[in-house]
């Protein structure tokens, strides 16, 4: 019996250092902006057989990479905005890193057909780190109150949809996420209408903007 359990115990660590070389892979392959599946399994040193028993597609590998880069780059952001002097340049400040982030990753964007969708699932995991942050700025005035943790994702997935394409310059992308933050002043904001069941999910939209 003990010799069984020990050997469950090592595929178990087998199969998850195979699925993080293979999530490492596809960061350094899609960085390099390139993105076939070929290419993540031979930088991961595995057979193509292996990295499908891990990811069997491509918005899988997406996934991965995405939450390794949220984890573990975006996640300790997220933790000192709360000390931030200003929340509402905290919250911009993650946004802008978010951006360089995925620009980094210069295939991210365009390896999987979905990116939005696997983004936007991704970032609501978040959503608890990111609430404080949002009842701290509207207390202190510097972010509208009808803004919900929950919208920050979608705010999110937008900017990227739009700026983190490859080619996009950095003075661009500086000068819209001015813009965008500057839709979070509560001074003169129209009040945000009621979302509408069935109504309540952006994906779709952003997607269709990724993949013109």
């Amino acid at each position: 019996m003990a010799l069984g359990n020990d050997r469950t115990a090592r595929r178990r660590v087998d199969a998850r250092s195979s699925a993080e070389r293979i999530t490492a892979a596809g960061r350094t392959v899609l960085g390099r902006g390139e993105g076939s599946l070929e290419q993540i399994a031979a930088e991961a040193g595995v057979g193509i057989a292996t990295l499908y028993r891990h990811f069997p597609n491509r918005e899988a590998i997406v996934r991965a990479v995405l939450e390794d880069i949220l984890e573990t780059d975006l996640l300790p952001l997220i933790e000192r905005a709360a000390d931030a002097p200003h929340t509402r340049q905290g919250l911009k400040d993650i946004a802008v890193r978010l951006l360089d982030l995925i620009t980094e990753e210069r295939g991210l964007v365009t390896f999987a057909s979905n990116f939005a969708d696997v983004a936007v699932d991704v970032l609501q995991r978040f959503t608890s780190s990111l609430h404080p942050l949002v009842v701290r700025a509207q207390r202190e005035g510097e972010v509208r109150p009808d803004l919900t943790a929950e919208d920050i994702p979608h705010f999110l997935v937008m900017a990227v949809a739009g700026l983190a394409l490859p080619g996009t310059p950095p003075s661009l992308r500086a000068r819209f996420i001015t813009l965008l933050f500057d839709s979070l002043n509560p001074a003169g904001a129209t009040p945000l209408p009621p979302l509408l069941s069935g109504e309540d999910d952006l994906r779709a939209a952003v997607g269709n903007v990724t993949r013109t």
